[in-house]
């Protein structure tokens, strides 16, 4: 728990060592509060962190000028006293397509490189307000639009896309690619992402790291460059249950978060779920659940009658549809300077290049043989599809009495980082699980569920809960890491 006063101590004199490897970011703004820890150290160790692992590309701008200053300023604070605010001095870092005032917005594409926020988007001034340092702006797959990270724009390692964590040969999943290396490769202890169908859950469950989709419309989406009005929103990223309630605490609002009753919680399996697993989260989930049933947790075997069908009809056609009105309105609110037809010419990731001049400009939808108009299957996901979509999650979970239904976050561990990671059988596979609880707007949670035996990469864990239980699911969360424990670093 934060203390409610600064104690007066000289800044670095006194301070306890620092280990980033093992500091969460609760355990950090408790630190800065005591004042056994000050800011600039912290943004310091964060910085030469970044610094030493730039080949994993997580950052498009690393604020070295901008974050000192900030740290400096919050030690400042401390030492004036008074009430600490609840992220007094602690560094962030924000996936590139969410606006930061005075930082470039460039969504990982070419053409909105030259473009620099005049504000800070909402769920930013939160954090700021709330005493946050941004470090810098993270990388992403190219306009939140794929899965893999594999984004050739904004090369600043060796190698072409962002990295991960554990293995800098595979991908760091997407589309919150950068705050998922940064978070596993300690880099930041915190992080702000955008999710519309798994990216801030993916790259955590590539990367270690844990993962919060809120309800759709807990958190403001302006000032943050969208696909879909209907599916998009922001969500913090950290390496604890604790954090995302923190973090989630600073943007929504409302008490504390305390860890629920493992012995009162009980989960939903659902068999569509654990379909397409490799070995490494096959046995990895089964023995996280293995552990959870041995702690007390209630199992319960579930079935979702039309699920893939249902969420099939949802999926690409809102997402596909809603970008094309969305985009071109965000980049005229905001005077960026460019039109939907410049971003689309100067994209430089194959898969999304070829999706915008396929489908997302000329309005169509992939079918059987070819394409199709997207608006009857717009209109069809909205007027039907999806509201039957959200009555079979909310049945399910009323029926059983579920706080949330358990499964692995991606049915795979994180793939080789290669064109071929971005192919769309890849991107399916990869949203195999995180895409429909999106399309319901439910919250999904994730953490991790251990490290793969044979491959020592991390493996997800998800935990989606009914739409608005977004602080019961976070108080779920915290049982479950209770009991699952969280990964270790990767060990360079």
């Amino acid at each position: 728990m934060l203390c409610a006063a600064v104690l007066a101590r000289p800044a670095l004199a006194q301070a306890a060592p620092l280990d980033i490897a093992t500091l969460t970011a609760t355990d950090a703004a408790a630190r800065l509060c005591a004042g056994s820890l000050t800011s600039e150290q912290l943004v310091s160790a964060y910085l030469a962190q970044a610094k030493a692992k730039v080949q994993l590309n997580a950052f498009i701008t690393l604020d070295e000028a901008g974050a000192m200053k900030g740290a400096r300023a919050a030690d400042a604070a401390r030492r004036r006293g008074g009430p600490c605010k609840p992220l007094g001095g602690l560094p962030v870092v924000i996936k590139d397509n969410i606006q930061v005032q005075g930082l470039p917005a460039s969504a990982g594409t070419p053409a909105l490189k030259g473009f620099v926020a005049s504000a800070d988007a909402p769920v930013v001034a939160k954090l700021r307000a709330a005493g946050a340092v941004v470090l810098g702006k993270t990388h992403m797959h190219e306009l939140a639009f794929g899965v893999s990270g594999y984004n050739p724009a904004f090369q600043s390692g060796p190698e072409v896309g962002v990295r991960n964590a554990y293995d800098p040969s595979r991908v760091a999943g997407g589309s919150s690619s950068g705050n998922g290396a940064a978070l596993g490769a300690r880099m930041a202890p915190a992080a702000l992402g955008t999710d519309t169908g798994g990216s801030v859950r993916i790259p955590c469950a590539f990367n270690g790291c844990t993962a919060l989709r809120p309800t759709v419309g807990r958190y403001s989406q302006r000032g943050i460059v969208p696909i879909s009005h209907t599916r998009d929103t922001a969500g913090p990223m950290a390496l604890s249950v604790a954090d995302l309630a923190l973090l989630d605490r600073v943007i929504a609002g409302g008490a504390p978060v305390v860890a629920a009753n493992v012995r009162r919680v009980r989960l939903g399996v659902v068999k569509a779920f654990y379909a397409n697993l490799d070995e490494d989260t096959r046995t990895a989930t089964e023995a996280a659940l293995a552990r959870l049933r041995d702690a007390g947790v209630t199992l319960v075997d579930v079935d979702m009658p039309q699920l893939s069908e249902l969420n099939a009809a949802v999926s690409f056609p809102v997402a596909l549809y809603e970008i094309h009105d969305d985009l071109s309105a965000y980049l005229a609110r905001y005077r960026t300077g460019v039109d939907i037809r410049q971003v689309a010419a100067a994209i430089a990731s194959p898969d999304v290049k070829g999706t915008f001049e396929g489908l997302v400009l000329p309005r169509k939808l992939p079918a059987e043989k070819g394409v199709v108009d997207a608006k009857p299957g717009y209109e069809n996901a909205m007027r039907k599809a999806r509201p039957a979509l959200q009555k079979l999650y909310a049945e399910t979970f009323r029926k059983h009495r579920l706080d949330a239904l358990v499964f692995p976050t991606v049915p795979r561990v994180a793939l080789p980082a290669t064109p071929e990671s971005s192919s769309i059988e890849n991107f399916g596979l990869l949203i195999q699980n995180t895409d429909p609880g999106s399309n319901a707007g439910i919250p999904g949670l994730q953490l991790p569920a251990g490290l793969g035996a044979t491959s020592g990469l991390p493996v997800g864990l998800e935990l989606d809960g009914p739409a608005g239980s977004d602080r019961r699911l976070l108080a779920v969360g915290m049982a479950v890491e209770e009991v699952l424990g969280r990964v270790p670093a990767p060990a360079k």
